[in-house]
């Protein structure tokens, strides 16, 4: 089995330990603790990435200091989550319907871990309580929604602190503006840019709009801190973030460029969002400890993601490339993959791309690795490969699943022997839905 620079493999499973003390052990060979720990997973919809990330986090809050996670879903609705979590009144079934965009709260895992967290925070001072966040924007794969919730949120806020006198605008006139929300929503103008109400007058106004509101707000934040708190300023600041990022999006989607440039603006849009939403939860959990962040793997690597939307090959900057060159070592990533998948494992299907490889160490780590290994990338680089580059497997036929490609970009890999083709989510061929499930560039 490949080593850690402490000269121990970080197996995990029966005899090895569990996956959380892996994670502790590699981190423990870092100069210092990340601010944001990364956690990805190869496909969505498939439930032994997010057991395997429930595991993690139970052990780094009880041990490691680590105070809130953040999902790669809406931040907007995140926050029905996190006031479920902290203390509040609820029922769960409506906190996993409304708290979780792209269908993950039909997920047991994302139960499982709501669970843990409100029975966690339940005697623990608000203080030490473990927060979550989503970090997503509100967009699906197929549709954007109207940034009214968002733009007049933040809207209501300026004017309750501030007064209408010192907001430009007043609430009747954006109103007026949005229309009718369902035009927004249309899922045809996600292909069709002439379906697109993005670049109207109207969205062109609305957007210098939220720019003015977001001027105002930067502009009076320390009279806004005062006036309200800091965690309001914060919930006021997200509002404003998605209103102008919807824009943005809506824009983009209104662009006549060639359909692969297309998308890859609304990639890297969406993955901006992603990255300022990081940022801001960077900044709130700075004097609290660090937080888990668990997404798709594209999401959250320090490269160009590369990925196939319907037979063109797209390329964007992805949220994790965004924020590593400010966060330098504060930011670290574990990529998550399976040796089993559609049922052959990497070591039979493909003995020579980076799964077959890390397959095979799995075999030789014995005991000490039952149910997987966590491999520092550093260690992997040209180990036992006579220097080639590790490529991914090429024998699977689910375009969901994307296999790590390659180790730029990621700091270790997260690596399990099995579970991986048992798929909870979209089951079919086609995927079904109109989730966030992307798939691999061919």
């Amino acid at each position: 089995m490949f080593a850690g620079r402490d000269g121990e493999g970080f197996g995990f499973g029966e005899g090895a330990g569990t996956a959380g003390e892996a994670v502790a052990r590699y981190l423990d060979t870092l100069d210092s603790a990340p601010a944001l720990l990364g956690l990805g997973e190869p496909t969505h919809g498939v439930e032994a990435f997010p057991l395997l990330r429930n595991r993690i986090i139970e052990h780094l809050v009880r041990y490691r200091g680590f105070r809130s996670v953040a999902i790669e879903i809406d931040g907007l609705a995140g926050r029905i989550v996190d006031a479920f979590i902290t203390g509040g009144e609820g029922d769960v079934d409506e906190v996993m319907e409304r708290g979780f965009s792209h269908e993950f709260g039909a997920l047991p895992s994302n139960r499982a871990l709501v669970a843990w967290l409100r029975e966690y925070n339940a005697d623990r001072a608000p203080a030490d309580r473990v927060r979550f966040y989503g970090f997503d924007g509100p967009m699906e794969m197929m549709s954007a929604p109207s940034p009214r919730a968002a733009l007049m949120g933040a809207h209501g806020y300026l004017v309750e602190h501030l007064g209408q006198a010192r907001v430009r605008h007043t609430a009747e006139r954006i109103d007026g503006l949005l229309g009718y929300d369902a035009v927004w929503a249309a899922e045809a103008a996600m292909m069709d840019a002439a379906q697109s109400v993005g670049d109207t007058d109207a969205a062109r106004a609305l957007r210098a709009i939220a720019d003015d509101l977001l001027a105002l707000m930067e502009a009076e934040a320390p009279t806004l801190r005062e006036a309200s708190s800091d965690a309001a300023y914060r919930d006021a600041h997200l509002l404003i973030r998605t209103s102008l990022g919807l824009l943005r999006y809506h824009s983009a989607m209104a662009w006549t460029a060639p359909m692969a440039e297309r998308l890859a603006a609304l990639g890297g849009l969406r993955d901006a969002m992603m990255a300022a939403n990081l940022r801001a939860v960077a900044s709130a959990e700075a004097e609290r400890g660090p937080t888990l962040v668990f997404a798709h793997n594209a999401h959250l690597w320090k490269r160009r993601t590369a990925m196939d939307m319907g037979g063109m090959a797209v390329r964007w900057w992805c949220a994790g490339a965004l924020i590593a060159p400010e966060l330098k070592d504060r930011y670290v990533v574990i990529a998550s993959d399976t040796a089993e998948a559609e049922g052959t494992d990497a070591a039979e299907g493909d003995p020579g791309s980076l799964q077959g490889v890390l397959s095979q160490a799995l075999a030789s780590g014995g005991p000490r690795a039952r149910e997987g290994a966590l491999f520092p990338a550093d260690a992997l680089r040209g180990a036992g490969t006579d220097g080639r580059v590790l490529q991914a497997r090429s024998d699977l036929k689910d375009p969901r699943y994307i296999p790590i490609d390659g180790l730029d970009g990621m700091d270790a890999v997260a690596f399990i022997r099995g579970g991986g083709g048992e798929r909870v989510l979209w089951g079919g061929e086609d995927g079904g839905g109109d989730a966030d499930q992307p798939s691999r560039t061919s």
